[in-house]
C-alpha cells in the first residue's frame, strides 16, 4: 500500500488478493470457522483508471445474503464475518472499512467524521468497522501499518485508501470517489473548479492542483477549500522524498534544529498526528526570537491552512500559539 505520508495520492487500488479472507463452506454438519487470513503482495497505481485490479473471489452470489439490510449504514466487521458482512455486500454496496483501536487518538478524531458521512449517505455506502486489536489477522491481511487506516471493497476489489487523519471535506471526496467506483452517482460538487484541483491533488500532480487552487483564490479570494488545497499541495512538497522515522529521529536528537523541528511537524500532521504536530511547533516558538520566531510561526499556521478553520484542534492549538507570542 502507497504510504500517504510519502505520496499524496490517497486514491488508488491495489492487488491484495481478498479471497484470502474468504470463510470456507462449512463440512455437512460442523460450523463454519474464521479463515487464517495472511498478507498478500500488493502494487500501487498512480490513480483509480491505471490501477489492477484484485478479482472478485469465486463463488460468491450476485448480490447481498438475504437478511442484510440494505439501508444499514454502520457495521462492526470481525474476522467470523468478513465474509459475509464485507465481500459479498460489496458486491451490490460498497463497503468502507476504518481500522481503529481504544487506545488510538487519531481514530477519536477521524471515527465520527466517517459514522457522520455514512448516516448522509443513507445506505449508499456502509461504514465497516474493524477493531485492530480484536481482529489482528484482518489488519495483516490488509497490511495495516498505522491507524486510523481507511481502505473500501467495491465488487469484492480492494479500494485503497488514506492512513491518519483528513480534513471532513476530503474524507468526503474519498467516499465520492467510491461511490463513483461502484458506479453510483454522486452529487457534483458546489463548485466544480474546486472538484479539478482536488482531482489533480489526489492523483499527484502537484504542479496542477496547485495551478487550480491559485486560480481559484485569484477569482475567489478567501476560499477556505481552496487555500487549504494549496497548503496541502506545499505540505506533499516539502515531505518529498522524506523518510518518516528518520525525520522524527532527527527532530528528537536536533531540538534546535528550526528546519529539522518543522519538518517533523509536517510528518506528524500527515500521520494524524496533528496535535502533537501543532504541539512541537508552539514549543519552537516559545524558545526563540526575531526572524526565527516568525518562521515557525508561518510554518505552524500553513499546517492550521490545511485542516481548514472548522477543525476543533485548530482553535486550540490557535489559542496555545496566541499564548505563546503574547
Amino acid at each position: 500500500m502507497s504510504d500517504p505520508r510519502t505520496t499524496p495520492s490517497i486514491f488508488t487500488r491495489g492487488a491484495v488478493d481478498l479471497s484470502a479472507l474468504r470463510t470456507p463452506a462449512p463440512a455437512p454438519g460442523r460450523p463454519a470457522a474464521p479463515s487464517s487470513a495472511g498478507a498478500s503482495s500488493a502494487s500501487s497505481a498512480s490513480s483509480a483508471s491505471a490501477a489492477s485490479e484484485t478479482a472478485v473471489p469465486s463463488g460468491l452470489p450476485g448480490g447481498p445474503p438475504d437478511g442484510l439490510p440494505g439501508a444499514e449504514t454502520i457495521i462492526d466487521v470481525t474476522e467470523a464475518n468478513f465474509q459475509t458482512t464485507v465481500l459479498e455486500r460489496s458486491l451490490s454496496t460498497p463497503v468502507i472499512l476504518d481500522f481503529w483501536a481504544d487506545w488510538c487518538e487519531p481514530c477519536k478524531q477521524l471515527s465520527p467524521i466517517l459514522e457522520r458521512l455514512a448516516g448522509e449517505g443513507g445506505g449508499t455506502w456502509v461504514l465497516g468497522k474493524v477493531d485492530v486489536d480484536a481482529n489482528p489477522r484482518l489488519a495483516q491481511a490488509l497490511r495495516v501499518q498505522g491507524i486510523p487506516m481507511v481502505v473500501a471493497v467495491v465488487g469484492g476489489q480492494l479500494v485503497e485508501g488514506f492512513t491518519g487523519v483528513l480534513p471532513e471535506h476530503q474524507v468526503k471526496q474519498y467516499v465520492d470517489a467510491v461511490l463513483k467506483a461502484g458506479g453510483i452517482s454522486v452529487e457534483a460538487p458546489a463548485d466544480p473548479r474546486l472538484d479539478e484541483a482536488d482531482d489533480a491533488l489526489m492523483t499527484g500532480d502537484l504542479d496542477e492542483a496547485e495551478a487550480a487552487y491559485k486560480k481559484i483564490l485569484a477569482e475567489t479570494p478567501g476560499d477556505a477549500a481552496a487555500a487549504s488545497g494549496l497548503a496541502q499541495v506545499e505540505l506533499y512538497r516539502r515531505i518529498s522524498g522524506a523518510d518518516p522515522a528518520a525525520v522524527l529521529a532527527k527532530a528528537a536528537a536536533n531540538p534546535d534544529d528550526l528546519e529539522a523541528q518543522q519538518l517533523a511537524a509536517d510528518v506528524e500532521v500527515l500521520s494524524g498526528q496533528a496535535d502533537q504536530a501543532y504541539a512541537r511547533l508552539v514549543a519552537v516558538v516559545k524558545r526563540t526570537s526575531g526572524d526565527d520566531r516568525d518562521a515557525v510561526r508561518k510554518h505552524l499556521l500553513s499546517l492550521f491552512s490545511v485542516a481548514g478553520p472548522d477543525d476543533p484542534a485548530v482553535a486550540g492549538a490557535r489559542r496555545a500559539l496566541a499564548s505563546a507570542l503574547f
